[in-house]
């Protein structure tokens, strides 16, 4: 119990929360800007995604493509996506773990 019966300062609890949320809000919005690449191959293929995930650019070098073996094409396009989102992914932890863990402690936000 406080002392003298009191309350928490919910007002600062309110604003200390809002400004966590501007913060995250602002870190997703960088992250949305911000690019990272994945490649497979050896560089054959490269898979450019930003750093919320959304898949932006491939570029396949002509020595990738075989028409005998498409398989392998496939393989390397999948290869490269996974690998850029896997760099989205410590992207986000980077931008966003320190801010959501802080976020996760306040009461009543839905985090």
């Amino acid at each position: 119990m406080i002392p003298g019966g009191g309350q928490p300062n919910m007002q600062q609890l309110l604003q200390q929360a809002q400004k966590m949320q501007q913060d995250l809000a602002a870190a997703q919005e960088e992250l949305a800007g911000t690019e990272v690449e994945g490649q497979a191959g050896g560089g054959l293929v490269k898979a450019t995604v930003t750093g919320s995930g959304e898949l932006r650019a491939l570029v396949i070098d002509p020595k990738a493509v075989d028409p005998e073996d498409t398989e392998t094409l496939a393989d390397l396009v999948v290869a490269a996506v996974q690998a850029a989102n896997e760099n989205a992914q410590q992207l986000q932890q980077q931008k966003l773990g320190p801010l959501a863990q802080g976020l996760g402690g306040m009461p009543g936000l839905p985090f």
